[in-house]
């Protein structure tokens, strides 16, 4: 697969992504959609950017010159255009609030510090003034992360990390580099590419979201079989807080008393701002390849997974869509809903490396996959699939345009769990939405377990928000009486903060209450964001 090249425009303020890269659905697509699951078009046309409805700076402008104080008058920005591209995250949710011109949650001010220091010195302000702070990467969240709660602040500013985008630092003995959190994943690459070297790192945001973004979140990208979720490749960060400077991790791993890096890995903003991080890095693969192979269930793929994971050798990407997902992909528009040749459940398998190294994994892999009953499709599937990766979001967006509610969200467990929460999910679905369509991959393994990564399009209704969050609560609540965590890789945000309360109990609660009054006592961290 090759490396993305950078977007040279900023994300879609209305969408996902690179505006050149949107698309339409075909004729024979929105009839399809019509037939099969009663999509109509919207009643309503889409705003347009003068369309939309910002709410007046909140913030005095003493505070404001207080802020360019620090950080220089012109990266302090409370522009129409500033405001918006900073409104909310990529959900549906918020997709559906911008096309509707609703922008009530902007901040009231964009700040770009270009420095540690500036990061403490704006912290401070804030704090002194309760103005909330939302640490700003790629804007990619799809779990209501940048939506903090108003209410008993001056307001609120977002913390654009995008200035601080260097690649500090490669120690080419320990293989680690020190990286600024605003780069976005394809400069960094770019960056270690200098170097031979490469994170390993590619999420479905993976265009636009950025390295401090990953951390926050806990993210975990497509060839997490091979290199590892985020969280594992971070080996030390520095943590502006207002409370003061955190330099943590100086060795690979410690008995030095619990793990402090792991107060920030997830904490989504919410405890301190990362300004640096220290990562393991690979040398970059001289070669990839990506294959597929047919299972005639899902429960038999999984069982194959299973035993690549625990036993080995590991693909580098190891992923099965379940029945459904598999129909979608493989088949033309004419064939949906037909079955037939593409019934069967598709695992693509990638292994990138040296020359020696894919083959003897892709040799052995294949002979686990075939004793499991695979039938190795050849490397067509795995190649439309790598080529294909990143476009996803896009093609939301032209969903949402045609009438269709399109939305995804995920859940973890262990492998003898599995079963029971797939079909908790499902049901839980189907319950709350009718007839829609219920796809589902797993895409990260491991020893003990996998995730469950599922995809949903349904007919809009009248009330399209409503129609969504009354889905998102059966579904989370259904993922917590079957035992599965409330998030694998899109984190906790707003969305999950309830059922995230569930998943650790009041005592782990009172834990992380804790920990943001002393680091946080003002509360200007992402307020209303994690903590229960």
């Amino acid at each position: 697969m090759e490396t993305p090249l950078i977007p040279a425009e900023p994300m879609l303020w209305s969408g996902w992504g690179d505006p050149a890269k949107a698309t339409e659905l075909p004729a024979s697509v929105r009839d399809l959609l019509a037939e099969l699951f009663g999509v109509r078009p919207p009643a309503e046309p889409a705003a347009t950017f003068g369309e939309v409805r910002l709410p007046p700076v909140a913030l005095p402008p003493a505070v404001l010159a207080a802020l360019a104080a620090v950080v220089g008058k012109e990266h302090v920005r409370a522009d129409d255009d500033a405001r918006i591209r900073h409104t909310r995250g990529k959900s549906t949710p918020d997709l559906l609030l911008m096309r509707a011109g609703d922008a009530s949650d902007a901040p009231d001010a964009v700040v770009l510090p270009g420095s540690h220091d500036e990061v403490a010195a704006v912290l401070r302000v804030c704090a002194e003034h309760r103005v909330a702070v939302v640490p700003f990467g790629g804007g990619t969240s799809v779990v209501g992360g940048l939506a903090p709660a108003r209410r008993g602040f001056a307001g609120v500013i977002a913390l654009d990390l995008g200035r601080l985008n260097r690649l500090v630092s490669v120690d080419p003995v320990s293989m680690v580099a020190e990286l600024e959190p605003g780069l976005r994943a394809p400069q960094a690459e770019q960056l270690l590419s200098a170097h031979g070297l490469t994170l390993g790192h590619f999420p479905q945001s993976y265009e636009y979201a950025t390295l401090g973004g990953f951390a926050a979140a806990r993210s975990s990208g497509q060839a997490s079989a091979g290199y590892g979720r985020f969280d594992d490749m971070v080996v030390g960060m520095t943590v502006a807080t207002p409370r003061g400077t955190l330099e943590i991790g100086r060795a690979p791993k410690s008995a030095a008393g619990p793990d402090l890096r792991q107060v920030f890995l997830g904490s989504e903003g919410a405890f301190g701002v990362i300004t640096s991080l220290r990562l393991r890095v690979h040398p970059a693969p001289a070669v990839r390849t990506y294959e597929g192979w047919r299972f005639e269930s899902f429960a038999a793929g999984t069982a194959a997974l299973r035993r690549l994971a625990q036993d080995g050798p590991a693909p580098t990407v190891l992923r099965l869509s379940d029945e459904a997902e598999t129909m979608i992909g493989l088949a033309k528009p004419a064939d949906l809903g037909a079955g037939g040749r593409d019934s069967g459940c598709l695992v693509v398998a990638g292994y990138e490396g040296s020359p020696g190294d894919v083959a003897y994994r892709r040799e052995r892999a294949a002979a686990v996959l075939v004793e499991a009953g695979g039938v190795h499709l050849g490397p067509e599937p795995g190649e439309k699939w790598a080529q294909g990766r990143f476009s996803a979001p896009y093609l939301r967006d032209a969903l949402l345009a045609a009438g269709a509610t399109v939305e995804t969200l995920e859940t973890a467990g262990f492998w003898s769990n599995l079963p029971r929460l797939y079909d908790a999910v499902r049901l839980a679905l189907l319950g709350a939405l009718g007839t829609p369509l219920v796809m589902c991959h797993i895409s990260h393994v491991y020893a003990t377990g996998a995730s469950l990564y599922f995809t949903v399009v349904t007919a809009q209704t009248g009330d399209p928000l409503g129609q969504w969050a009354a889905a998102k609560r059966a579904v989370n609540e259904a993922i917590v009486q079957a035992g599965g965590t409330i998030s694998h890789h899109h984190g906790v945000g707003r969305d999950h903060r309830e059922a995230y309360a569930a998943e650790i109990g009041d005592l782990g609660g009172e834990i992380l209450r804790g920990i943001k009054e002393r680091l946080d006592p003002a509360g200007i961290l992402n307020p209303g964001v994690l903590i229960p």
